[in-house]
């Protein structure tokens, strides 16, 4: 019998303990940091995927406006002058890979009615576009017989921790440059 009531009486024996459990603050912050630490974790992460993808979309933009800036300052181009801008292209993304990089180099001319056609165009890890073929271009851009550059970029961005969150990213950028020394810029030598 004594047995049974001192059964009975434990739980008040370790009401003590319990209130002295439940106000011991000594570990609590170690909980907290442990349940805020995923989402610290994740913040940085995202801000650093972020930044990346940043950085490399101003060098997409970067890499058009040079590439069509190169192309309209020449009176006349050839494939080794297409090379070298093409290189320096490549030159502009670093330190990022330039291997996922799409560049078509295109030099459009208006006709007497202002129809805008492909008069020679040059790619790099793409296709270019095919000589007399139709290509539109923003309204008030070009006049009769005059032209224009297109550099015309494409990359596709790979991020180093999100891949498997996000997967690769697709970042496009057209660039518009009116010849600066001539009407048009014209293509001698061999075709790309």
């Amino acid at each position: 019998m004594r047995n049974f009531f001192s059964n009975i009486h434990m739980p008040s024996k370790r009401l003590p303990i319990v209130r002295q459990l439940a106000n011991d603050t000594c570990g609590l912050s170690a909980v907290e940091f442990a349940l805020i630490l995923p989402v610290m974790i994740t913040m940085y992460l995202g801000a650093v995927e972020f930044s990346h993808a940043l950085t490399v979309d101003r060098r997409v933009t970067s890499v058009a406006s040079s590439a069509a800036d190169l192309a309209a300052q020449s009176k006349t181009v050839t494939s080794d002058s297409i090379l070298d801008i093409f290189t320096a292209a490549n030159t502009i993304m670093q330190p990022y890979s330039a291997t996922p990089i799409s560049i078509v180099l295109t030099s459009v001319i208006a006709d007497e009615d202002n129809q805008t056609n492909v008069s020679w165009s040059c790619a790099h890890n793409g296709s270019a576009r095919a000589d007399g073929a139709a290509f539109s271009v923003p309204a008030g851009l070009t006049q009769p017989y005059s032209s224009v550059i297109v550099a015309e970029v494409t990359y596709t961005y790979t991020p180093p921790v999100g891949e498997f969150i996000s997967g690769n990213i697709l970042m496009n950028e057209t660039f518009y440059l009116r010849p600066r020394r001539s009407l048009t810029v014209e293509w001698e030598g061999a075709p790309c």
